[in-house]
């Protein structure tokens, strides 16, 4: 079992199934080292986790959908490269936080796919970021991640 596998198992995780892309792009692209993986929205086990941030979903619950967003970050990473271990470092992360226009505290909620980055791959996770509030994202999710990633 590799590392990260065992991590993962460690912190009782099991990867979703990767989504497919629901319009003209592909879930990821490897250019060299370098593995771009497509938004991936706040899509879980018990359906699509929507709303707005400020205009009825909490900052825990935002926190939540920022992670699972992160799950399906990492699980189009091993669709990638097959052993999560080839992953030499979280290189950026990018969070978008359906809100409303008065709501501030979209990092915090970006801290959910943040701080899953940390957890399953260490100092590796440890990345730049931005995170934008936006007035709508694909389906009403509460929030999408994309991710740059060096792989082996």
């Amino acid at each position: 079992m590799s590392t990260i596998a065992a991590r993962l198992a460690e912190l009782g995780i099991v990867l979703p199934t990767p989504v497919a892309p629901i319009a003209n792009y592909v879930p990821f692209v490897r250019s060299g080292t370098m593995l771009v993986v497509s938004g991936q929205i706040s899509l879980g086990p018990d359906g699509l986790m929507a709303g707005k941030l400020g205009g009825g979903v909490s900052i825990e619950e935002g926190q939540k959908a920022a992670r699972q967003c992160g799950l399906n970050v990492i699980a189009q990473i091993q669709s990638a490269v097959g052993n999560l271990d080839n992953v030499i470092r979280i290189v950026r992360l990018g969070g978008f936080i359906n809100c409303t226009p008065d709501f501030l505290d979209a990092p915090k909620v970006m801290n959910g796919a943040s701080d899953l980055m940390v957890e399953v791959f260490g100092e590796k996770g440890r990345h730049a970021r931005s995170t934008i509030g936006v007035a709508a994202l694909p389906a009403n999710a509460a929030v999408e991640v994309e991710a740059m990633v060096e792989i082996a």
